[in-house]
């Protein structure tokens, strides 16, 4: 059940829980997110970045579409960190059903001006879109974006959302893409949360969401976050146990390789669905 993510997660802010959005780059991570959604009967976002479309090739959102239209699950398909209205219009022309517009690195008013004209886009096509304020670190040599945080304004997140006309607000309260270095301990804002989510009714999204203590991602939900990007948690066991099953010499066809690297995924998938208090409300969307 294709769907764009307004409607998507005006559900999940209605009734207080978050949707995963889980960023995949191949077609095995694709199976089996879609796999243990189904199981916990979760509603979910498919999160593909412009290097990962790159990656697998544009051609490859057809298959996508075609199976988030045969899934008895509610599905969005969204670009993440479009980075250029270019971006924005590819992925529009492929079929995303919603687009991330990310100019948290740019002042205040050019962030505001390039999202009022990434909605004046994407609205007219019925896509939705999610803008970003204040930036998030990076952890690791796989992320692109830079290491520095800068908190998210409540005033200027409330003044975002009324002069662009976004549908869901990516916020800073504290997380980093990628894994936490060994000894480092993430730490939230949970009450700088509380006083965006006063000022702001539309759904917030918090980026970077792997790697963080299980009890304050789920105060987060708590507190109003209706999507959680994960890519680093799932993409980390999928591919540890691909190494170790390379160790295998005799493997040499994927219908050996991909399975278990698949099933390694799904057991992290689940436990964010259940953190996320997500399971089971693939029923809401009726």
């Amino acid at each position: 059940m294709l769907m764009n993510m307004e409607k998507l997660l005006a559900v999940a802010n209605k009734n207080n829980f978050a949707v995963p959005a889980f960023n995949i780059s191949d077609w095995g991570m694709l199976q089996g997110i879609f796999e243990i959604s189904e199981e916990k009967k979760a509603p979910v976002i498919i999160a593909i970045h412009p290097n990962e479309l790159k990656l697998v090739g544009r051609e490859l959102m057809k298959a996508v579409i075609e199976r988030a239209r045969n899934s008895f699950l509610p599905v969005a398909i969204n670009l993440d960190h479009g980075a250029s209205l270019e971006d924005i219009i590819v992925a529009i022309q492929d079929g995303f059903t919603s687009v991330m517009i990310d100019g948290s690195q740019l002042p205040f008013a050019g962030n505001a001006a390039l999202c009022r004209e990434v909605v004046r886009v994407a609205h007219a096509a019925g896509v939705s879109v999610e803008g970003e304020l204040g930036t998030i670190g990076s952890t690791d040599k796989e992320a692109e974006e830079g290491n520095k945080i800068i908190y998210t304004d409540p005033d200027d997140a409330a003044k975002l959302v009324r002069e662009t006309g976004i549908d869901a607000l990516a916020i800073a309260i504290g997380t980093s893409h990628g894994l936490y270095p060994k000894g480092f301990v993430p730490k939230l804002n949970l009450d700088l949360l509380k006083k965006i989510k006063a000022k702001v009714s539309i759904p917030l999204v918090l980026h970077g969401g792997s790697d963080n203590h299980d009890n304050e991602i789920a105060e987060s939900v708590n507190l109003g976050i209706n999507k959680i990007n994960i890519s680093s948690d799932i993409k980390a066991a999928y591919y540890k146990k691909m190494r170790e099953v390379l160790k295998d010499e005799s493997v040499r066809t994927p219908a050996s390789a991909t399975p278990p690297c698949v099933a390694a995924m799904k057991e992290v998938a689940a436990h964010k669905i259940d953190l996320f208090r997500a399971g089971g409300k693939a029923q809401l969307y009726k």
